[in-house]
């Protein structure tokens, strides 16, 4: 398997232009051999620049380990990723801030290994806290944060690496209605202010839809491609609104429907 990440200027400007990621007959197996387990099988997929694509599908069917693949973080059996734009940055469900930080120093952690000088810094982590809507918050220890609040610092600090793909594993799914419904409406804010692609990893239907231009559902396991809806639904969408409603039944349906054929609950 290669894991291709070229630089803007490295001589792919063709492959930069076409896709933010793009992942070529990717399979990914664990366990020794002769006793390994296929998890994702034969996945084809581009995500262009500027694009939104949210993932589902049962659990266990592969998402998350799809991400970690795009992200370096493990290496797949077989086929190719290339990210033209350079290494993504990854959000998790869980904020994973430093409690011993405060919040503009969480995000200065990741200017800082982003090579970014030392008098730069603070300045752009209260820019970046800005862009999040958390102004004055920059001295801000975790402990002070509610669950919402913790989760834009992680976003700020994932915006803070400057990649041009955004990966998001489930970052809303331990929220409350309210709380995930506020962050559905700064996430899409943020995204069309910056153009940055998203790959986005989640159980939730509706909030699939809600957020994506383009929804894909995996197999159960192992994952592969087995459909996906363009939604042509303008922004700012509504979760309750009766287009999304509508898809989201639809795509339901189609998962229910995938799960029934695998035999899962």
């Amino acid at each position: 398997m290669a894991l291709a990440l070229d630089t803007p200027d490295g001589g792919s400007g063709t492959a930069a232009t076409a896709s933010a990621v793009r992942l070529d007959h990717v399979s990914k197996s664990f366990g020794r051999p002769g006793r390994q387990q296929l998890v994702l099988d034969d996945i084809s997929l581009d995500v262009a620049p500027g694009e939104f694509v949210t993932l589902i599908g049962a659990s266990g069917c592969g998402k998350s380990t799809l991400l970690n693949l795009v992200a370096g973080l493990d290496a797949a059996s077989a086929g190719t990723i290339t990210v033209p734009g350079g290494r993504p940055a990854l959000m998790f469900q869980e904020h994973a801030l430093f409690p011993w930080l405060t919040a503009g120093r969480n995000i200065e952690l990741a200017l800082r290994l982003r090579g970014l000088p030392k008098a730069e810094r603070r300045p752009e982590a209260e820019r970046l806290l800005s862009l999040v809507r958390l102004q004055g918050s920059y001295d801000k220890r975790v402990h002070e944060l509610s669950g919402g609040m913790r989760q834009r610092v992680a976003l700020a600090r994932a915006l803070a690496q400057d990649s041009r793909l955004l990966l998001m594993d489930e970052p809303f799914a331990a929220l409350d209605a309210i709380t995930r419904d506020v962050l559905h409406e700064e996430l899409t804010r943020i995204w069309s202010e910056t153009g940055v692609s998203v790959l986005f990893v989640t159980h939730n239907v509706r909030e699939a839809v809600r957020l994506a231009q383009r929804v894909i559902l995996l197999s159960s396991r192992p994952g592969r491609v087995v459909h996906e809806w363009q939604v042509a639904i303008d922004q700012p969408r509504r979760i309750e609104d009766a287009e999304v409603s509508a898809l989201s039944v639809a795509i339901t349906e189609r998962l229910r429907e995938e799960i029934r054929r695998h035999g899962q609950q």
